[in-house]
């Protein structure tokens, strides 16, 4: 059979319908339309509407489009069958909540309101499609994305969502073939109503799919914010009240925990590019402001590999605290980053306060370690630079073992008569004081501290 308007054979049609553009969905080429009823004489069968005119890569794009594909039905076609659409809407509902238990409910409220006229919608669309010779506007697209974001807060998967739509094509497919037949569509015309209905199925499941991941993406910005919000009233200084930290945990997603351990960050000037640490999901944290931070309450779960997870980012993970003091776990945790910038404290990836906690207090008030120096090491103050940091180290060792010549020469690597030698010169100098066990711990002190600024 020829069609009178565009010249092509019956094959030629099904062939351009079935080309490349439709690769993806091959569904259509298995379908074979129920035989058309035998028309009567006077009654021609209801062909196809001829394709736009143009060249066939450009009627191949527009064919791609379920409503290009709708449109190339007759128009009598669509105006027949529109007092069908609630029948059909009634079967779809019916087979739809047969094959997905998550819609076996009453459909009252919301719930119903919204999956009837997802239903009811989709059909109209499709007649409208049809009669609209210049193309029906896309009136429903709001509904599909509607039916996405409702499926993300019910807390469901889209899966519940893609069944029903596969089952719903099943159902027009069967209802428009029988409809098709009873008013004498052409074999070709039903081949293209299925070829419709399928690319239909694949639209309006991208539409809800588009719905559901800005549902997801506002959803995760809203928890980022509130958590962004949770994590400045843990840190604040004074800190806050804690009904108001706990309601804003509540409202963050976030399980309030006794303990919290507060990580002061900095990107490392030595790296290329800076990654988006790989954090742990309930970790608070905080990358835009002027000191980057995070907040855990599991540690030891939740900062495990976290060398690996910071990659391009330095961290000091401050002492485990109770959560009204985060303030001061974060306080220690930046005073070791600065330490650790001045070269006082070894570089490394991750720098553990707890590792450092005599240097912290050593150099808590610099002014007054170094008048501590001052005072302490006066004896030193004629000495050469040479002579004061051999004598110094001497004396260092002496304090910290009380061992022997031989013991202390093993250490410094030197002649143990060197070491008798310099501490002739020690006795001479500090006198007195090597016996007072208070002048030997501000020694001791200040030669700790001296070592510990002159790596700087």
């Amino acid at each position: 059979m020829t069609d009178l308007d565009t010249g092509l054979t019956s094959d030629d049609l099904r062939a351009r319908r079935s080309g490349t553009t439709y690769a993806a969905t091959p569904r259509t080429s298995l379908l074979r339309a129920p035989a058309p009823r035998k028309p009567m004489e006077t009654r021609q069968p209801l062909e196809p509407r001829p394709a736009d005119s143009g060249p066939p890569g450009q009627r191949a794009a527009k064919a791609s489009e379920a409503r290009g594909l709708w449109s190339l039905l007759p128009a009598q076609m669509g105006e027949r069958f529109r007092p069908h659409v609630d029948a059909l809407a009634r079967a779809m509902l019916k087979e739809i909540q047969k094959a997905v238990p998550e819609y076996a409910q009453p459909l009252e409220g919301p719930f119903g309101a919204t999956i009837t006229q997802g239903v009811r919608g989709a059909i109209l669309q499709c007649v409208d499609s049809v009669v609209a010779t210049e193309g029906a506007r896309d009136t429903w697209t709001t509904v599909f994305r509607n039916l996405g974001k409702v499926e993300f807060n019910e807390g469901r998967s889209l899966d519940c969502l893609q069944t029903a739509y596969r089952v719903g094509g099943r159902v027009a497919w069967r209802h428009v073939s029988e409809f098709g037949q009873s008013i004498g569509l052409s074999s070709d015309a039903l081949c293209l109503c299925a070829e419709a209905i399928f690319a239909y199925v694949d639209e309006i499941s991208a539409l809800s799919i588009e719905g559901y991941t800005a549902a997801q993406t506002r959803a995760a910005g809203t928890i980022a914010r509130r958590r962004r919000r949770l994590l400045e009233l843990v840190l604040a200084d004074p800190p806050a009240s804690p009904q108001t930290i706990a309601a804003q945990a509540v409202s963050a997603q976030w399980n309030l925990p006794a303990e919290v351990t507060v990580v002061a960050l900095e990107p490392r000037t030595d790296q290329h590019s800076l990654a988006t640490p790989d954090l742990h999901g309930e970790v608070l944290v905080d990358l835009e402001g002027n000191e980057p931070c995070l907040v855990t309450g599991d540690p030891a779960r939740q900062l495990k590999d976290l060398e690996g997870r910071l990659r391009g980012w330095r961290a000091v993970v401050g002492p485990t605290v109770r959560l009204t003091d985060a303030a001061r776990s974060l306080a220690w945790a930046r005073r070791t980053m600065r330490l650790v910038q001045r070269g006082v404290i070894a570089d490394a990836p991750i720098t553990w306060c707890a590792d450092h906690l005599s240097t912290l207090w050593l150099l808590t008030d610099e002014f007054l370690v170094k008048e501590l120096c001052t005072r302490a090491l006066a004896p030193f103050d004629d000495l050469t630079t040479k002579q004061r940091a051999r004598l110094g180290e001497t004396l260092l060792i002496w304090l910290q073992s009380r061992g022997s010549a031989p013991e202390i020469a093993k250490k410094l690597k030197v002649h143990p008569q060197t070491v008798r030698y310099r501490m002739h010169q020690l006795t001479d100098l500090f006198g007195d004081r090597l016996n007072n066990a208070d002048d030997r711990l501000d020694m001791e002190i200040a030669l700790r501290a001296e070592a510990l600024l002159a790596d700087e």
